[in-house]
C-alpha cells in the first residue's frame, strides 16, 4: 500500500471540503467611504427620511439581504434617536423574484421578516447597499406586492454607481459614485465583514 499517496489524497480531500475564505478585494481596490463616512451618510439619510415623511410615524424599513438588512437596522436606530420612538424594521428576500434565476446556479434563500403590524397603508423604505442596474429593486417591488399594499414605497441606498437598465431611481443616496462597467464596488460592513468600508476596484478578469 502506498501510504504516501494515500496521505496526499486525504490532504487534498480535506482541502476541498474546508470552508473557503470570503473573496478578498482586488489588490488595486481603493476605499471611497470609510466607517466615519458611512455613519455620517446614514445619519443624513435618516434626517432626510424624517423630513420627507413628516416625522416618520408610519415608516417601515425593509432591508434587502444581506448588507441591506444591516443598513436598515442602523437606519432604524438613527431614526429612533431622532424621533424618540422605535421604527419597525425587517428584511425582504428577493431570491425567487429575480429575473436571472435560470442563468445562474440555485441560490440560497434568505429570510423575509415583516414587522408585526405589516406594511398595508405604511410608507415602506427599501434599503440596499449598492444600486446598479435596478433589477434587484424591481425584484423587491414584485416581492413586496405579494406581501401587502403599502401607502408608498421609497428606496434608500448607500451607493448609487449608475448604469441603470430599468427606470428606477433612489430617493435617498449615501454617495453617487460614477463607475465604469470595468469596475466593481464592494461594500463591507462590520456585521458581516468585520469592518465598514466601500471599495472601488477593477473588475476581475473572466476565468
Amino acid at each position: 500500500m502506498d501510504t504516501h499517496a494515500d496521505a496526499q489524497a486525504s490532504e487534498a480531500l480535506q482541502a476541498a471540503q474546508a470552508p473557503q475564505a470570503p473573496d478578498a478585494p482586488a489588490s488595486d481596490a481603493r476605499p471611497v467611504l470609510e466607517a466615519p463616512d458611512i455613519a455620517r451618510v446614514l445619519t443624513r439619510i435618516a434626517h432626510e427620511i424624517v423630513e420627507r415623511a413628516k416625522g416618520a410615524d408610519d415608516v417601515v424599513l425593509l432591508g434587502i439581504p444581506t448588507r441591506g438588512v444591516f443598513l436598515a437596522q442602523r437606519l432604524a436606530a438613527k431614526l429612533e434617536q431622532i424621533t424618540d420612538r422605535p421604527v419597525p424594521v425587517g428584511s425582504l428576500d428577493i431570491t425567487m423574484y429575480r429575473d436571472d434565476l435560470r442563468m445562474h446556479p440555485p441560490r440560497a434563500l434568505a429570510r423575509t421578516e415583516i414587522p408585526g403590524d405589516g406594511i398595508d397603508g405604511r410608507l415602506v423604505v427599501l434599503v440596499d447597499d449598492v444600486l446598479f442596474s435596478g433589477r434587484t429593486i424591481r425584484a423587491a417591488l414584485d416581492a413586496l406586492n405579494d406581501i401587502g399594499r403599502p401607502r408608498a414605497v421609497q428606496l434608500a441606498v448607500l451607493v448609487d454607481r449608475g448604469h441603470r437598465e430599468l427606470p428606477i431611481r433612489a430617493d435617498y443616496v449615501g454617495k453617487n459614485l460614477p463607475t465604469s462597467l470595468r469596475e466593481t464596488v464592494k461594500v463591507q460592513l462590520a456585521e458581516e465583514d468585520g469592518r465598514d468600508t466601500v471599495l472601488l476596484g477593477a473588475k476581475p478578469a473572466a476565468q
